[in-house]
């Protein structure tokens, strides 16, 4: 398995970035964002910038982790915005020489209302097939998105999309609800079980994100973002079973434990972000070697 960060959570100018990546003794980085602004969407010059200290500093990316279909975009809005997009992300990706591109479903509609599927299903078909065209790979990550309802909304995009890969991202089922299961007591299906989620994708995963949270509290939407194998992610697991499936593909880190990638840059210790973002990748490469030891 080989390591690599969204080290936009350890600084947001990309020499932090860089340099977070090299304290940790990585090779590759997660690219996603430079100032709070998306790769795809920064001037020529500042991505050429970019593109030129990756290249002093010997590092490469392992994915574009794009904005395409995000979570905070409604699948009302203008499909034209997204074909933008990927039109800027493509040639980008290209000359960075990254394969992966992060995408997803569209944000969540509200509960009981109609989640516009044909309408989802359609877009991303046509997303893949873009970036298909060009010889890259999409893959849909399970966030607050029409595909993170539940492992079977997963699936159901598979069906109906065909090429789409899939991201897993071990944190984000701890605090969504299940969506395919029945309502309880309380008004609301169940939380999402990571290992549950887990099982049911990872013939089709292609890369992971790693997180690790405990269930948010009664009353609460949020969840407290802990150190990995410390949560409700099951992280543990998941990285024995990716080993005794002989995963060779990425695990990138998304800590969230000093800030939470949606807040204004404004509201974040930026100081605290970085250390926190170096202790959490040696906490990582901790938990392997633990796995790797007690491993048969």
């Amino acid at each position: 398995m080989k390591l690599t960060g969204f080290a936009d959570e350890a600084a947001r100018d990309w020499p932090g970035q860089i340099k977070a990546t090299q304290e940790l003794g990585w090779e590759w980085i997660s690219a996603r964002g430079v100032g709070g602004t998306n790769l795809h969407d920064l001037e020529e010059a500042e991505f050429e910038s970019v593109c030129g200290q990756l290249e002093d500093a010997g590092l490469r990316v392992a994915e574009f982790g794009s904005l395409i279909g995000s979570w905070a975009k409604s699948i009302h809005s203008d499909f034209a915005l997204t074909l933008a997009e990927i039109e800027r992300c493509i040639p980008r990706m290209q000359r960075l020489g990254v394969e992966i591109v992060r995408v997803m479903s569209y944000g969540q509609e509200p509960w009981g209302a109609d989640q516009e599927e044909a309408e989802r299903f359609r877009r991303l078909r046509e997303i893949v097939r873009r970036f298909q065209d060009a010889g890259l790979v999409a893959a849909h990550e399970n966030c607050m998105n029409y595909g993170g309802f539940s492992p079977a909304h997963t699936l159901r995009l598979l069906e109906e999309v065909p090429g789409l890969q899939l991201i897993f991202d071990t944190g984000n089922p701890v605090f969504q609800r299940d969506r395919s299961r029945p309502v309880g007591q309380d008004g609301q299906p169940p939380w999402q079980d990571a290992w549950r989620f887990w099982e049911s994708v990872r013939e089709q995963v292609v890369h992971v994100h790693l997180k690790d949270c405990r269930y948010p509290q009664p009353g609460q939407t949020e969840p407290e973002y802990v150190f990995p194998g410390e949560g409700d992610a099951c992280v543990a697991a998941i990285l024995r079973d990716l080993r005794a499936r002989q995963y060779q593909g990425f695990l990138a880190i998304e800590p969230h434990v000093a800030t939470v990638f949606h807040l204004p840059a404004e509201e974040v210790d930026w100081d605290q972000c970085y250390r926190s973002y170096l202790e959490y990748g040696r906490a990582l490469e901790a938990l392997l070697e633990k796995v790797e030891r007690d491993s048969p």
